[in-house]
């Protein structure tokens, strides 16, 4: 499933092609929407917005589209009416004079009245959007340790949507390896140097990997590794997927476990469970 980041690099890539014309057709692939395609045509697309994986499309006449590629949808940026040779199953056209934006595969679409997107169900629940957001590291810090969060542990809670919206399962090693957490260890558990860490893990790493279309590894030791001719999935991450493999600050194996139904991966020395 796409993450925080991916799902911003799509927005942007939306929001480029949508916001210089006005929409001249728009098309849905499910009949209980089939009524707002005449609605929506000749509206102008304002901005789109994200909130955690879901996006936001928001036109000047009043309405928004919410859509959510959960696992396999995908959008498409391409000259107007041109489509591509893809088995996926198109939901969602959007065209103006030059550009055609296309969803495929997501079955979670939905239109809105601008009043009606904060209490959509999954809007309203979800955390804070780093990326659209303005977000400080005091404000995570606290809300590491708000009643509802700060009992449960770091390997579920960072999948949790509406802890901090956006971080999936790559994101998830990824900060608590930063961090320097046990993958197991709760928050209320953390000294304020942990919390400290975290927060600024959360903060950093969403935003690189946006930057990095999903680099989430020391950027100088990228570039090394680069030059020494490694390829994009031996240097893109610190430990997501690097099982058995040599942690990159002392060495270690990183370990492999199933937590939440999902892999995650962690240096048994750099994050120790006491």
């Amino acid at each position: 499933m796409p993450e925080g980041p991916e799902i911003r690099i799509a927005a942007d890539k939306v929001q480029k092609a949508l916001t210089a014309y006005n929409i001249g057709e728009v098309w849905f692939a499910f009949p209980q929407l089939k009524h707002y395609e005449e609605i929506l045509q000749g509206a102008r697309v304002k901005r789109v917005d994200t909130k955690g994986k879901a996006m936001l499309i928001r036109f000047d006449n009043g309405y928004t589209i919410y859509s959510h590629n959960q696992l396999y949808g995908k959008w498409y940026i391409r000259a107007a009416y041109s489509y591509p040779k893809t088995n996926r199953q198109l939901r969602l056209a959007l065209h103006n004079e030059k550009y055609s934006a296309l969803l495929y595969s997501a079955s979670d679409i939905e239109v809105l009245r601008d009043e009606e997107v904060p209490i959509h169900p999954f809007v309203s629940r979800v955390g804070p959007d780093i990326l659209s957001e303005n977000v400080t590291e005091q404000y995570l810090k606290e809300r590491f340790l708000r009643k509802e969060f700060k009992g449960r542990r770091w390997s579920s809670l960072l999948l949790d949507q509406g802890f901090i919206g956006g971080v999936g399962n790559y994101l998830r090693s990824e900060i608590l390896f930063v961090a320097g957490i046990y993958p197991n260890k709760r928050p209320i558990e953390c000294t304020d140097e942990e919390l400290r860490r975290a927060a600024c893990a959360v903060k950093k790493l969403m935003i690189q990997s946006y930057e990095t279309r999903g680099i989430t590894n020391d950027l100088q030791l990228v570039e090394k590794l680069k030059k020494q001719g490694e390829e994009r999935s031996s240097y893109r991450h610190w430990v997501f997927e690097r099982e058995g493999e040599a942690c990159r600050i002392d060495g270690t194996d990183i370990v492999k476990i199933i937590a939440g139904s999902r892999r995650l991966y962690y240096c048994p020395t750099c994050q120790k469970e006491s």
